[in-house]
């Protein structure tokens, strides 16, 4: 199976999950975005990575994975999202040592914020971008990566949003749904069109 190089997109607040984020990848050289739910603490982790003027007093978990990674000559050179069960999102960590590779299993979020901090690229399959990614056309988008975004800004914003409970779709019937789907991804709510998407899965 053919791998995919994605790129971080950005990071929306999520409507669908309590206190959580959806992070948004796009493929390299293509239209597909994969939306990921993550958590406040990894969405936070992930920006401020991103950020590179902002520096917390105290190192983070992902700061401290790196810190002592290098000390013994450890470095992450790829993250993969391998598998997709149920909604879950499984990745692994390529990492190498002395010309030693060895792959390590990871949360997406945690694997992704290790990723920025090391700058290793981030893959995943063509059948995962199939079964997860949603179609869109993006005109002159600006990126959470992008070196002129405002980083305190983004940040506030994470720590900030209020936080709306999880949106029930069980009583919802699947033309409803792939209605819901649709209008979500034309209004660029990738958040809210995973949640819907998971919930189509599901059934």
């Amino acid at each position: 199976m053919s791998l995919k190089r994605l790129h971080i997109r950005g990071i929306s607040y999520s409507q669908t999950q309590n206190g959580a984020y959806a992070l948004i990848l796009k493929e390299s050289g293509g239209d597909r975005q994969l939306p990921i739910v993550i958590g406040a603490f990894e969405a936070q982790s992930i920006a401020i990575a991103l950020e590179k003027e902002i520096s917390p007093p105290r190192p983070l978990t992902h700061d401290l994975f790196k810190s002592f990674a290098q000390r013994y000559a450890i470095v992450v050179k790829q993250v993969i999202i391998h598998k997709l069960v149920d909604g879950v999102f499984y990745s692994s960590l390529i990492c190498e040592k002395d010309k030693i590779e060895e792959i390590i299993d990871a949360r997406t979020s945690d694997a992704i914020a290790l990723a920025v901090r090391f700058k290793a690229p981030v893959f995943t399959y063509e059948n995962i971008l199939d079964e997860a990614g949603i179609q869109q056309h993006i005109t002159a988008d600006k990126e959470l990566s992008d070196p002129d975004e405002d980083s305190d800004d983004i940040i506030e914003e994470l720590i900030n949003t209020p936080i709306t409970d999880k949106e029930d779709y069980s009583k919802l019937s699947m033309t409803e749904l792939q209605k819901m789907l649709k209008e979500a991804v034309n209004n660029e709510n990738y958040e809210l069109a995973a949640g819907i998407r998971d919930e189509i899965s599901r059934r």
